[in-house]
């Protein structure tokens, strides 16, 4: 399960340097692909909120459970929520745009700044924080116990999988011609 969010946090790094790089472009007064932009907050909605997100959740409720003398914080649902409410206000914000309303490039740019911002704050709080002490602490019988408890939430990734999956085509081609 650790190897799998590990994994997971490096495919959302990459996307978030793409942003990054869109973000810098617009407050560069540089085209950007809206697009593109759109389809990387969509996957981060669609996977990380729905399936990466709610796994680390469950993880960390059991371990709270089975660890009671050790003082987790227990923080971190919520604040996945404030990155859902974050990719919410972002994807609004590019839906706008999308359909021809008139923002500013400043309001973007700052939207998606903060966005990446949160985001990597986030993943380098759990790969420092929070993944050593589960890893540290939970036993391969518990790992197997959350692994079963995790099943319902576990989905494939849509964009970094083997799949013939057709989600996110003009996003896995943009990334290949970045690996070229």
């Amino acid at each position: 399960m650790l190897a799998r969010l590990h994994n997971d946090h490096k495919h959302i790094a990459i996307l978030l340097n793409i942003l990054k790089n869109k973000q810098q472009r617009l407050q560069n007064g540089e085209a950007v692909n809206f697009n593109l932009i759109r389809d990387i907050v969509e996957y981060m909605q669609s996977y990380a909120e729905h399936s990466h997100h709610p796994v680390e959740d469950l993880i960390n409720e059991f371990y709270i459970q089975t660890h009671p003398e050790e003082a987790l914080e227990e923080n971190l649902g919520e604040e996945h929520h404030g990155l859902i409410e974050s990719s919410t206000n972002l994807m609004t914000t590019l839906n706008l745009i999308l359909s021809d309303v008139p923002v500013q490039n400043e309001t973007l740019s700052q939207a998606l700044k903060e966005y990446v911002e949160a985001q990597r704050n986030h993943m380098m709080y759990e790969e420092s924080k929070l993944f050593p002490i589960w890893e540290a602490g939970m036993t391969e019988a518990q790992w197997q116990q959350v692994a079963d408890r995790c099943q319902e939430k576990l989905i494939s990734d849509p964009l970094f999988s083997d799949d013939d999956n057709l989600l996110f085509e003009e996003l896995k081609e943009y990334l290949a011609k970045a690996e070229e």
